[in-house]
């Protein structure tokens, strides 16, 4: 009995330890296709920027948004960062400049970037944020949305866990 209350308890320690890190979390909307779809599973590095580094352009985050969901609760949203802290962004004739450098974007559902934004200086402490299939996606060029602020982010997105043909990293 003295073993299996230990190895019980070890189990709840390692959960514990395991739930502070990371949080699996599933895709509802399709604005990340098609790195990510509708209901794909994923796991988020919730200390990714706390304990493991700063973000990096191409970072795939989780963040709170004003956005309401039909339920009345505020949305949780994942986009890519594309600008950090200090950047100037600007998306114009379809194509989306930080620096006044076009970016290669070879993960995007569309060649084309919809909207425009003229010179957007990303503010200290926050980041700015665009879904990988831009037709659909609310992000950053909105007003709704914005630059993010790193208060907001829940975690960085590492895993695709399923379905399980795409198990793997996420880049």
């Amino acid at each position: 009995m003295k073993a299996f209350l230990k190895d019980v308890l070890i189990a709840i320690a390692v959960a514990v330890l395991i739930i502070q890190f990371i949080k699996p979390t599933i895709i509802k909307e399709s604005s990340m296709q098609p790195t990510l779809f509708e209901n794909d599973y994923i796991l988020l590095s919730k200390q990714a920027y706390s304990i493991f580094g700063d973000p990096e352009y191409g970072d795939i985050v989780v963040f709170h948004s004003d956005i309401e969901a039909m339920n009345g609760d505020k949305k949780d949203l994942i986009k890519r960062i594309i600008g950090l802290p200090g950047d100037v962004i600007t998306v114009k004739d379809g194509v989306v400049f930080r620096n006044q450098v076009p970016l290669t974007e070879d993960y995007l559902m569309e060649d084309y970037t919809t909207g425009f934004v003229e010179e957007y200086r990303v503010p200290q402490g926050e980041m700015f944020v665009m879904g990988d299939n831009r037709r659909v996606s609310l992000d950053s060029r909105s007003e709704d949305i914005g630059a993010v602020s790193m208060d907001e982010i829940l975690g960085k997105a590492i895993w695709k866990v399923y379905p399980f043909k795409d198990f793997g990293k996420l880049e």
